[in-house]
């Protein structure tokens, strides 16, 4: 009997400790980027590895001839002049959510290649907040900035048959998924996501929605990445 209560009492604490230990796990998440970090560590000191970061978001049938912009100090700057309508770039932290725990996450680095309806209609609402967060804008005024905007349609919602490429192996887009895998995003203003069969079982499309930006974004992952490998990440 002492020997049953002994391992019950045993059992608990290590309960106990366990759920301490997720809590803490959970609060240090959260707290991991509680603000701006400095500049020089959202930059890439390499002009030219920017560049080629931003042009693996697509297949080089695509990117080669694409309009490439790097993140300078103050604002995106033309890198490259395009001649196919497509923009490629490097997105950063805040181009996620504005709840997103990792918004001023300095590892984030996201390529991505626009097609020119995303250019004109998704793309001036990346560029102004990154006008905003480079200025010293927080978080809570660059959002009442930008809702300003789309109210007064200075931003607009996105324009039908507005996507982009996100197939770069060397990207880094969040800390759980790191690269993630290779995949197409349509842009389109708020929609259900039952309007596409989205997020069901089965589905091979899932779902981002974003109230403040007031767009929905349908992600459709592919089997292969930029240059053309494989994607294996499910298969171990």
């Amino acid at each position: 009997m002492r020997r049953k209560i002994l391992g019950t009492i045993a059992a608990s604490c290590l309960a106990l400790v366990v759920g301490a230990v997720w809590q803490a796990q959970a609060q240090d998440a959260k707290a991991a980027y509680p603000s701006m970090a400095p500049l020089e560590q959202y930059l890439i000191a390499d002009r030219n590895a920017e560049i080629t970061l931003a042009r693996s978001a697509a297949p080089e049938s695509i990117s080669r001839d694409a309009e490439v912009l790097v993140l300078g100090r103050h604002d995106y700057e033309t890198a490259v002049k395009g001649k196919n309508g497509f923009v490629c770039m490097v997105e950063r932290s805040w181009s996620s959510g504005i709840d997103d725990p990792g918004f001023w996450n300095p590892k984030m680095r996201a390529p991505i290649c626009l097609n020119a309806a995303a250019a004109r209609s998704y793309l001036p609402l990346t560029i102004k907040k990154t006008e905003l967060v480079l200025a010293g804008q927080s978080k809570a005024q660059m959002s009442e900035r930008i809702k300003a905007g789309l109210d007064k349609k200075e931003l607009s919602t996105p324009e039908a048959g507005a996507m982009c490429y996100m197939m770069s192996r060397e990207g880094y887009l969040n800390d759980h998924d790191g690269h993630w895998h290779p995949h197409l995003m349509f842009f389109v203003p708020q929609a259900d996501a039952a309007d596409w069969g989205a997020d069901l079982p089965g589905s091979p499309i899932l779902t981002i929605q974003d109230p403040p930006d007031r767009l929905t974004i349908f992600l459709i992952p592919v089997g292969k990445w930029s240059d053309g490998t494989a994607d294996r990440r499910d298969e171990h």
